[in-house]
């Protein structure tokens, strides 16, 4: 019985030394091109039932024309009004208006990306502040900073689908819609439904594809 044993054990060992080398197989194979872009965008959607314009960029390094890693920030830019009630602070404001901001890590997958008119996915996950700000016509500055420090932060997952048409050899237009998924909101009387929803995105990309 120990004998067969032995001779059990020797064979599963002395097997994979005869055995025929075998292709590795790795995630890209060949020659790898490296690329990059980056450029300003804009989302049209609605935040609190109001409409909201949300305004950033993107940027990235492509990976064989088709894998995009990379990452973004949008923040909204238009005044959307608030019940200043919805101000937790002891410091009254004149005329209030929400402020929102977010950013984080992105990742695009490009599907034929020399055709005219292609596709593209993206995904982004990133966090991002809500708060309660006096409105501000001018350039100013916020008044009031040490309060408006103290934003609600959230988690943002955002997919995105896109249609794509290359312009020139080094810039592309990029349309679609988008949906924003956002959790941890609980301040100023908003919800996660006030902060999340669809979005129209347009983008202007710029480098090397």
């Amino acid at each position: 019985m120990r004998k067969g044993i032995c001779l059990l054990l020797l064979a599963c060992l002395t097997i994979p030394v005869f055995a025929e080398d075998e292709e590795e197989q790795t995630l890209f194979s060949g020659d790898v091109t490296h690329g990059g872009f980056g450029g300003p965008a804009v989302r049209l959607t609605k935040v609190k039932d109001e409409f909201g314009l949300l305004v950033g960029g993107r940027g990235g390094w492509i990976i064989n024309h088709t894998l995009c890693i990379g990452g973004g920030g949008y923040g909204l830019v238009n005044y959307i009004p608030v019940d200043p009630l919805m101000d937790e602070s002891e410091i009254p404001l004149k005329d209030p208006v929400l402020g929102m901001g977010y950013g984080g890590f992105e990742m695009e997958y490009v599907h034929n990306s020399s055709r005219l008119v292609h596709s593209t996915f993206n995904l982004f996950v990133g966090v991002g502040g809500v708060g309660i700000r006096e409105r501000q016509d001018g350039i100013g500055e916020w008044e009031h900073d040490d309060h408006h420090m103290n934003w609600d932060s959230f988690f943002i997952v955002e997919p995105e689908f896109n249609a794509e048409l290359n312009v020139t050899s080094f810039f592309r237009l990029n349309a679609g819609a988008s949906y924003r998924f956002v959790s941890g909101v609980d301040k100023y009387g908003l919800t996660n439904a006030d902060i999340g929803g669809p979005s129209v995105v347009l983008m202007f990309k710029f480098g090397k594809f």
